[in-house]
C-alpha cells in the first residue's frame, strides 16, 4: 500500500515559525513532525510515499529527498499553490496508483500503529480514523454507527487527518481546488466509508502554543 503526507498548506496559525519553515519541517524535539510520520510509517512496512508540497516547496525536497536516508522511497506532487486536501490528493492519483492508499495530515503528531489499519471493504470508498474532540476542536466533526462513519449530530468525535481512500472517491471532480470534507459527506451519507475511533496520544500542531506543549510531552 502506498502512502500520501499532506505538506502543501502554508500554515498560517502557525506564523511566525511558517514564515520561513514549511509546517511539516517544524520539529518535535529531535524530529521533524513529517519525520515521524515517515519513521511510523516504515515500522508498519509501508514505503512508497507520496508528498504533496506547495509552500517552501523546496526545503521539503531538500530536507527529505528522494527518502533513501529514511529507507523509503519518495515521490513529489508539487502544486505550486495548495489545492487544499481534497485537490491535493486528486493531483496526486496518477503517483498512488489503482488500489486504494492511506492519507496522513503532515500537521499532526500521533502514535496510531499504521499496522492496525483494516482491510478497505470492497464497497466502501473510505474509511476514516477519528479521535475524542480536542479542547480547540469541541464539536467534532462526525460520528460513528455500527462502524460506519455518519455525519449524525450526537457523539461526534473529530477526524484525525488519518484516512484510507479509493481513487474512485475522487472521480468527476471538475474543479482543480477543491475540500475533502463534502466528499466525505457525501459517502457518510450513502454509508460507503467505515470508521475507527482511535484513544491513543494525538496532536493536532495547529499554533506555536500548541507545538511547545507537545515539545514538553514527548521524549
Amino acid at each position: 500500500m502506498k502512502a500520501m503526507i499532506l505538506a502543501a498548506g502554508r500554515g498560517e496559525r502557525m506564523r511566525p515559525l511558517t514564515d520561513t519553515t514549511p509546517k511539516p519541517l517544524l520539529k518535535v524535539n529531535q524530529h521533524r513532525l513529517i519525520e515521524h510520520h515517515i519513521f511510523n510509517l516504515k515500522t508498519a512496512g509501508i514505503t512508497e510515499l507520496v508528498i504533496n508540497t506547495a509552500w517552501l516547496a523546496d526545503q521539503i525536497h531538500q530536507h527529505l529527498g528522494d527518502g533513501s536516508n529514511y529507507g523509503v522511497s519518495i515521490q513529489y506532487s508539487d502544486e505550486g499553490e495548495a489545492l487544499e486536501t481534497g485537490g491535493g490528493i486528486n493531483k496526486a492519483l496518477p503517483l498512488l496508483g489503482d488500489d486504494y492508499f492511506l492519507v496522513v495530515n503532515g500537521d499532526v503528531w500521533c502514535d496510531y500503529n499504521f499496522k492496525t489499519l483494516p482491510t478497505l471493504k470492497a464497497d466502501y470508498v473510505a474509511h476514516l480514523v477519528l479521535v475524542n474532540n480536542p479542547e480547540q476542536h469541541p464539536d467534532g466533526d462526525f460520528s460513528i454507527e455500527k462502524g460506519l462513519l455518519s455525519n449524525n449530530d450526537e457523539n461526534k468525535k473529530t477526524y484525525s487527518g488519518i484516512g484510507l481512500f479509493r481513487p474512485e472517491m475522487f472521480s468527476g471532480q471538475a474543479e482543480e481546488r477543491f475540500s475533502l470534507a463534502p466528499l466525505l459527506r457525501e459517502g457518510a451519507d450513502i454509508k460507503k466509508i467505515s470508521a475507527e475511533l482511535y484513544e491513543g496520544d494525538w496532536y493536532d500542531i495547529g499554533t506555536p502554543e500548541r507545538l511547545q506543549q507537545l515539545k514538553k510531552l514527548v521524549n
